[in-house]
Protein backbone atom coordinates (compact mmCIF):
# COMPACT_ATOMS: atom_id res chain seq x y z
CA UNK A 1 0.00 0.00 0.00
CA UNK A 2 1.65 3.20 -0.87
CA UNK A 3 0.24 7.15 0.14
CA UNK A 4 -2.12 8.58 -1.30
CA UNK A 5 -0.86 11.02 -3.95
CA UNK A 6 -2.59 14.76 -5.26
CA UNK A 7 -4.33 13.02 -7.86
CA UNK A 8 -5.70 9.75 -5.95
CA UNK A 9 -7.34 12.40 -3.20
CA UNK A 10 -9.05 14.31 -5.72
CA UNK A 11 -10.95 11.64 -7.10
CA UNK A 12 -11.72 10.51 -4.08
CA UNK A 13 -12.87 13.86 -3.25
CA UNK A 14 -15.20 13.99 -6.46
CA UNK A 15 -16.76 10.23 -5.69
CA UNK A 16 -17.68 11.84 -2.25
CA UNK A 17 -19.32 13.93 -3.48
CA UNK A 18 -20.66 12.13 -6.68
CA UNK A 19 -22.33 10.07 -3.30
CA UNK A 20 -24.13 12.47 -1.71
CA UNK A 21 -26.57 12.44 -4.85
CA UNK A 22 -28.40 9.60 -3.61
CA UNK A 23 -28.29 10.35 0.32
CA UNK A 24 -31.41 9.01 1.82
CA UNK A 25 -32.75 6.99 -1.41
CA UNK A 26 -30.19 4.04 -1.18
CA UNK A 27 -31.91 2.20 1.77
CA UNK A 28 -30.89 -0.92 3.24
CA UNK A 29 -27.82 -0.19 1.45
CA UNK A 30 -25.38 2.94 1.44
CA UNK A 31 -24.97 5.58 -0.89
CA UNK A 32 -21.70 5.02 -2.54
CA UNK A 33 -19.63 6.08 -5.39
CA UNK A 34 -17.19 4.84 -7.99
CA UNK A 35 -15.43 6.45 -10.02
CA UNK A 36 -12.91 4.91 -12.66
CA UNK A 37 -9.88 6.84 -14.22
CA UNK A 38 -7.98 6.12 -16.98
CA UNK A 39 -4.69 8.01 -18.18
CA UNK A 40 -6.06 11.20 -15.68
CA UNK A 41 -9.26 11.21 -17.50
CA UNK A 42 -12.80 9.53 -15.89
CA UNK A 43 -14.19 7.33 -18.19
CA UNK A 44 -16.66 6.12 -16.07
CA UNK A 45 -18.66 7.24 -13.06
CA UNK A 46 -21.84 6.61 -10.66
CA UNK A 47 -23.19 5.90 -7.29
CA UNK A 48 -25.79 3.38 -6.06
CA UNK A 49 -29.16 3.29 -7.45
CA UNK A 50 -32.10 4.16 -5.82
CA UNK A 51 -33.68 1.43 -3.84
CA UNK A 52 -29.93 -0.11 -3.71
CA UNK A 53 -29.32 -1.36 -6.75
CA UNK A 54 -27.36 -1.53 -9.00
CA UNK A 55 -24.37 -0.45 -6.92
CA UNK A 56 -22.08 1.91 -7.75
CA UNK A 57 -19.07 -0.23 -9.17
CA UNK A 58 -21.39 -2.36 -11.61
CA UNK A 59 -22.74 1.22 -13.59
CA UNK A 60 -19.21 2.87 -13.66
CA UNK A 61 -17.51 -0.24 -15.03
CA UNK A 62 -20.45 -0.59 -17.30
CA UNK A 63 -20.10 3.41 -18.65
CA UNK A 64 -16.06 2.85 -18.78
CA UNK A 65 -16.67 -0.24 -20.84
CA UNK A 66 -12.86 -1.89 -22.13
CA UNK A 67 -11.88 1.61 -21.14
CA UNK A 68 -11.60 -0.32 -17.78
CA UNK A 69 -8.72 -2.33 -18.09
CA UNK A 70 -5.56 -0.63 -16.81
CA UNK A 71 -7.18 1.63 -15.35
CA UNK A 72 -8.08 2.94 -11.18
CA UNK A 73 -11.14 2.74 -9.91
CA UNK A 74 -12.32 4.77 -6.72
CA UNK A 75 -14.51 3.49 -4.05
CA UNK A 76 -15.36 5.12 -1.44
CA UNK A 77 -16.72 1.78 0.81
CA UNK A 78 -14.41 -1.42 0.22
CA UNK A 79 -16.43 -3.27 -3.10
CA UNK A 80 -18.93 -6.57 -1.62
CA UNK A 81 -17.30 -9.59 -1.46
CA UNK A 82 -20.84 -11.77 -1.07
CA UNK A 83 -23.55 -12.91 -3.18
CA UNK A 84 -26.48 -11.36 -2.17
CA UNK A 85 -29.42 -9.89 -4.49
CA UNK A 86 -27.19 -9.23 -6.92
CA UNK A 87 -23.42 -10.61 -7.83
CA UNK A 88 -20.26 -9.43 -5.91
CA UNK A 89 -18.52 -6.07 -7.08
CA UNK A 90 -15.16 -7.46 -6.22
CA UNK A 91 -16.11 -9.67 -8.64
CA UNK A 92 -17.01 -7.29 -11.64
CA UNK A 93 -13.69 -5.09 -10.78
CA UNK A 94 -11.54 -8.18 -11.06
CA UNK A 95 -13.46 -9.41 -14.38
CA UNK A 96 -12.93 -5.44 -15.85
CA UNK A 97 -9.74 -5.60 -15.39
CA UNK A 98 -8.44 -2.55 -13.35
CA UNK A 99 -4.82 -2.35 -12.38
CA UNK A 100 -5.76 -0.59 -9.23
CA UNK A 101 -8.50 0.23 -6.68
CA UNK A 102 -8.19 2.70 -4.10
CA UNK A 103 -10.58 2.58 -1.26
CA UNK A 104 -11.80 5.49 1.28
CA UNK A 105 -12.86 3.31 4.33
CA UNK A 106 -13.65 -0.43 4.92
CA UNK A 107 -16.98 -1.75 4.88
CA UNK A 108 -17.61 -2.91 8.66
CA UNK A 109 -20.74 -5.14 7.23
CA UNK A 110 -19.51 -8.49 8.49
CA UNK A 111 -20.49 -10.08 5.51
CA UNK A 112 -17.82 -7.85 3.72
CA UNK A 113 -15.22 -6.50 6.23
CA UNK A 114 -12.23 -6.49 4.73
CA UNK A 115 -13.22 -9.76 2.26
CA UNK A 116 -13.38 -7.84 -0.69
CA UNK A 117 -9.84 -6.07 -0.33
CA UNK A 118 -8.31 -9.46 -0.60
CA UNK A 119 -10.45 -11.03 -3.16
CA UNK A 120 -8.69 -7.88 -5.38
CA UNK A 121 -5.65 -8.80 -4.11
CA UNK A 122 -5.57 -12.44 -4.61
CA UNK A 123 -6.66 -10.89 -8.34
CA UNK A 124 -3.13 -9.45 -8.50
CA UNK A 125 -4.89 -5.67 -8.30
CA UNK A 126 -3.23 -3.07 -6.56
CA UNK A 127 -5.21 -1.92 -3.25
CA UNK A 128 -4.69 1.07 -1.42
CA UNK A 129 -6.98 2.10 1.68
CA UNK A 130 -7.60 4.80 3.35
CA UNK A 131 -7.55 8.11 1.10
CA UNK A 132 -9.27 10.93 2.78
CA UNK A 133 -10.50 8.32 5.85
CA UNK A 134 -11.97 10.80 7.61
CA UNK A 135 -13.74 12.70 4.94
CA UNK A 136 -14.89 9.07 3.69
CA UNK A 137 -16.58 8.93 7.66
CA UNK A 138 -18.42 11.36 7.45
CA UNK A 139 -20.38 10.90 4.10
CA UNK A 140 -21.02 7.45 5.59
CA UNK A 141 -21.26 8.12 8.88
CA UNK A 142 -25.31 7.19 8.83
CA UNK A 143 -24.60 3.67 7.59
CA UNK A 144 -21.79 3.01 9.85
CA UNK A 145 -23.42 3.79 12.23
CA UNK A 146 -26.14 1.43 11.61
CA UNK A 147 -23.55 -1.63 10.79
CA UNK A 148 -21.53 -0.80 14.01
CA UNK A 149 -23.92 0.29 16.75
CA UNK A 150 -27.22 -1.32 15.06
CA UNK A 151 -28.98 2.64 15.65
CA UNK A 152 -29.55 4.96 12.63
CA UNK A 153 -27.31 8.07 12.80
CA UNK A 154 -29.08 10.72 15.04
CA UNK A 155 -29.40 14.27 13.99
CA UNK A 156 -31.25 17.07 16.01
CA UNK A 157 -32.75 19.93 14.40
CA UNK A 158 -33.33 22.71 16.37
CA UNK A 159 -34.70 26.86 15.02
CA UNK A 160 -34.53 28.87 17.88
CA UNK A 161 -35.62 32.90 18.44
CA UNK A 162 -32.99 35.60 19.63
CA UNK A 163 -35.22 34.89 23.06
CA UNK A 164 -34.14 30.92 23.24
CA UNK A 165 -37.70 30.02 22.06
CA UNK A 166 -38.73 27.54 19.43
CA UNK A 167 -42.83 28.43 19.20
CA UNK A 168 -45.28 30.22 21.13
CA UNK A 169 -48.04 27.64 23.24
CA UNK A 170 -51.25 27.14 21.36
CA UNK A 171 -50.11 29.58 18.60
CA UNK A 172 -49.21 26.29 16.31
CA UNK A 173 -46.22 26.68 13.58
CA UNK A 174 -44.21 29.77 14.16
CA UNK A 175 -41.76 30.99 11.57
CA UNK A 176 -38.71 31.88 13.16
CA UNK A 177 -35.97 31.54 10.21
CA UNK A 178 -35.90 32.94 6.92
CA UNK A 179 -36.81 31.04 3.14
CA UNK A 180 -33.15 30.29 2.95
CA UNK A 181 -32.82 28.33 6.59
CA UNK A 182 -36.43 26.57 5.74
CA UNK A 183 -34.83 25.49 2.62
CA UNK A 184 -31.76 24.45 4.15
CA UNK A 185 -33.99 21.89 6.12
CA UNK A 186 -35.82 20.75 3.17
CA UNK A 187 -32.75 19.21 1.13
CA UNK A 188 -31.45 17.84 4.61
CA UNK A 189 -35.13 15.97 5.03
CA UNK A 190 -34.46 14.67 1.09
CA UNK A 191 -30.98 13.18 2.30
CA UNK A 192 -32.27 11.74 5.50
CA UNK A 193 -34.11 8.14 6.09
CA UNK A 194 -36.46 8.98 8.87
CA UNK A 195 -37.84 12.21 10.18
CA UNK A 196 -39.15 12.14 13.98
CA UNK A 197 -41.31 14.57 16.08
CA UNK A 198 -43.31 14.23 19.09
CA UNK A 199 -46.89 13.61 19.61
CA UNK A 200 -47.15 17.24 20.77
CA UNK A 201 -45.89 18.49 17.52
CA UNK A 202 -47.93 16.88 15.46
CA UNK A 203 -51.09 17.61 16.71
CA UNK A 204 -50.07 21.35 17.74
CA UNK A 205 -48.67 22.38 14.18
CA UNK A 206 -50.23 19.17 12.11
CA UNK A 207 -47.09 19.17 9.89
CA UNK A 208 -47.08 16.48 6.83
CA UNK A 209 -43.39 16.31 7.03
CA UNK A 210 -42.35 16.19 3.02
CA UNK A 211 -39.93 17.33 1.04
CA UNK A 212 -41.41 20.73 -0.80
CA UNK A 213 -39.22 21.57 -2.84
CA UNK A 214 -39.51 21.54 -6.32
CA UNK A 215 -37.47 18.14 -8.22
CA UNK A 216 -37.01 16.73 -4.79
CA UNK A 217 -40.50 16.01 -3.71
CA UNK A 218 -40.14 11.91 -4.41
CA UNK A 219 -37.81 12.11 -1.72
CA UNK A 220 -39.63 12.45 1.78
CA UNK A 221 -38.48 10.34 4.65
CA UNK A 222 -40.49 8.34 6.38
CA UNK A 223 -42.43 10.10 9.17
CA UNK A 224 -42.50 8.70 12.74
CA UNK A 225 -44.44 9.74 15.76
CA UNK A 226 -43.93 9.40 18.91
CA UNK A 227 -47.64 8.54 19.72
CA UNK A 228 -47.71 6.81 23.46
CA UNK A 229 -51.56 6.61 23.32
CA UNK A 230 -52.06 7.19 19.78
CA UNK A 231 -53.59 9.97 19.68
CA UNK A 232 -52.69 11.00 16.49
CA UNK A 233 -55.43 12.29 14.60
CA UNK A 234 -56.93 10.37 11.49
CA UNK A 235 -57.56 13.47 9.40
CA UNK A 236 -54.34 14.96 10.27
CA UNK A 237 -52.25 15.42 6.97
CA UNK A 238 -49.72 12.75 8.39
CA UNK A 239 -52.30 10.06 8.64
CA UNK A 240 -54.18 11.82 5.44
CA UNK A 241 -50.52 10.90 3.37
CA UNK A 242 -49.56 7.63 4.99
CA UNK A 243 -50.35 5.84 2.19
CA UNK A 244 -48.36 7.77 -0.47
CA UNK A 245 -45.00 7.91 2.21
CA UNK A 246 -44.84 6.00 4.94
CA UNK A 247 -45.64 6.86 8.98
CA UNK A 248 -44.67 5.13 11.78
CA UNK A 249 -46.68 5.74 15.15
CA UNK A 250 -44.21 5.07 17.97
CA UNK A 251 -46.87 4.11 21.17
CA UNK A 252 -46.13 2.47 24.73
CA UNK A 253 -45.31 -1.37 24.57
CA UNK A 254 -48.19 -2.11 27.04
CA UNK A 255 -51.21 -0.09 25.70
CA UNK A 256 -55.23 -0.89 27.45
CA UNK A 257 -58.19 -1.84 25.36
CA UNK A 258 -59.49 1.10 25.16
CA UNK A 259 -57.13 2.52 22.34
CA UNK A 260 -57.57 -0.52 19.98
CA UNK A 261 -59.99 1.33 18.08
CA UNK A 262 -57.85 4.69 17.21
CA UNK A 263 -55.17 1.88 16.44
CA UNK A 264 -57.80 -0.33 14.04
CA UNK A 265 -58.15 3.41 12.46
CA UNK A 266 -54.67 4.61 12.15
CA UNK A 267 -53.59 1.04 10.36
CA UNK A 268 -56.83 1.18 8.47
CA UNK A 269 -55.12 4.55 6.62
CA UNK A 270 -52.25 2.89 6.16
CA UNK A 271 -49.87 3.89 9.66
CA UNK A 272 -47.57 1.69 10.72
CA UNK A 273 -48.08 1.23 14.64
CA UNK A 274 -44.47 0.05 16.33
CA UNK A 275 -45.41 -0.56 20.52
CA UNK A 276 -41.78 0.28 22.34
CA UNK A 277 -40.97 1.95 25.64
CA UNK A 278 -37.88 3.17 25.38
CA UNK A 279 -35.44 5.12 22.93
CA UNK A 280 -32.83 2.48 22.53
CA UNK A 281 -35.78 -0.02 21.41
CA UNK A 282 -36.96 2.32 18.99
CA UNK A 283 -33.12 3.30 17.37
CA UNK A 284 -32.95 -0.84 17.07
CA UNK A 285 -36.11 -0.82 15.50
CA UNK A 286 -36.11 1.70 13.27
CA UNK A 287 -32.75 0.40 12.17
CA UNK A 288 -33.63 -3.31 11.61
CA UNK A 289 -36.31 -2.03 8.93
CA UNK A 290 -33.38 -0.60 7.00
CA UNK A 291 -33.01 3.34 8.34
CA UNK A 292 -29.65 4.37 8.92
CA UNK A 293 -30.18 8.35 9.51
CA UNK A 294 -33.04 10.05 11.69
CA UNK A 295 -33.54 13.50 11.86
CA UNK A 296 -35.17 14.30 15.16
CA UNK A 297 -37.02 18.17 14.03
CA UNK A 298 -39.57 18.28 17.50
CA UNK A 299 -40.63 19.49 19.60
CA UNK A 300 -38.51 20.62 22.81
CA UNK A 301 -40.15 17.47 24.83
CA UNK A 302 -38.53 15.35 22.18
CA UNK A 303 -35.42 17.07 21.87
CA UNK A 304 -34.72 16.71 25.58
CA UNK A 305 -35.63 12.67 25.48
CA UNK A 306 -33.13 12.30 22.74
CA UNK A 307 -30.72 14.70 24.89
CA UNK A 308 -31.07 13.00 27.73
CA UNK A 309 -30.94 9.46 26.62
CA UNK A 310 -27.46 10.38 24.73
CA UNK A 311 -28.68 9.61 21.39
CA UNK A 312 -27.74 12.19 19.24
CA UNK A 313 -24.86 12.17 17.19
CA UNK A 314 -25.03 15.65 15.55
CA UNK A 315 -27.00 19.04 16.41
CA UNK A 316 -28.01 21.32 13.14
CA UNK A 317 -28.79 24.88 15.34
CA UNK A 318 -30.67 27.64 13.15
CA UNK A 319 -30.83 30.65 14.97
CA UNK A 320 -32.96 33.47 13.44
CA UNK A 321 -33.45 36.90 14.51
CA UNK A 322 -37.25 37.63 15.72
CA UNK A 323 -38.04 37.42 19.43
CA UNK A 324 -40.69 35.37 20.04
CA UNK A 325 -40.98 36.61 24.30
CA UNK A 326 -43.77 36.08 26.52
CA UNK A 327 -46.14 32.55 26.22
CA UNK A 328 -42.75 31.35 24.31
CA UNK A 329 -41.94 27.59 24.12
CA UNK A 330 -38.20 27.06 25.94
CA UNK A 331 -36.01 25.42 23.49
CA UNK A 332 -33.31 22.58 25.15
CA UNK A 333 -30.68 25.07 24.66
CA UNK A 334 -29.64 27.76 22.37
CA UNK A 335 -26.36 29.21 20.59
CA UNK A 336 -25.23 30.18 24.68
CA UNK A 337 -25.96 26.78 26.65
CA UNK A 338 -24.98 23.90 23.81
CA UNK A 339 -24.95 20.41 25.56
CA UNK A 340 -21.55 19.45 26.75
CA UNK A 341 -19.52 16.88 24.09
CA UNK A 342 -20.24 18.24 21.31
CA UNK A 343 -17.84 20.26 18.73
CA UNK A 344 -18.89 23.45 16.58
CA UNK A 345 -17.63 21.95 12.91
CA UNK A 346 -19.25 24.30 10.62
CA UNK A 347 -20.99 27.71 11.13
CA UNK A 348 -22.86 30.13 8.31
CA UNK A 349 -25.22 32.72 7.59
CA UNK A 350 -28.48 31.80 5.58
CA UNK A 351 -30.40 35.68 5.03
CA UNK A 352 -30.39 37.21 8.77
CA UNK A 353 -29.96 33.25 10.18
CA UNK A 354 -26.68 32.20 11.62
CA UNK A 355 -26.71 27.85 11.02
CA UNK A 356 -24.59 25.86 13.64
CA UNK A 357 -23.41 22.37 13.02
CA UNK A 358 -22.33 20.51 16.22
CA UNK A 359 -20.67 17.15 15.86
CA UNK A 360 -20.69 14.84 19.31
CA UNK A 361 -16.76 14.28 20.48
CA UNK A 362 -15.43 11.17 19.53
Amino acid sequence: MTAPTREDERFMAAGLRLARHNLGLTSTNPSVACIIVKDGTIVGRAATAPGGRPHAETQALGEAGERARGATAYVTLEPCSHHGKTPPCADALIASGVARVVISILDPDERVAGRGVVVLRDAGIVVDIGTLHRDGERALDAYLMRQRSKRPYVTLKLAVSQDGMIGRAGEGQVRITGPISRAQVQVLRAETDAILVGIGTATADDPELTVRLPGLKDRSPVRVVLDRRLDLPVGSKLVRSAQDVPVIAVADARLDSAVDSRRAALEAAGVEVLNTDNIPDLLTALASRGISSLLVEGGARTARAFLEANFVDRILLFTGPITIGKGGIRSPFDRQSIPTGFTLRRTARYGDDIFEDYERDI
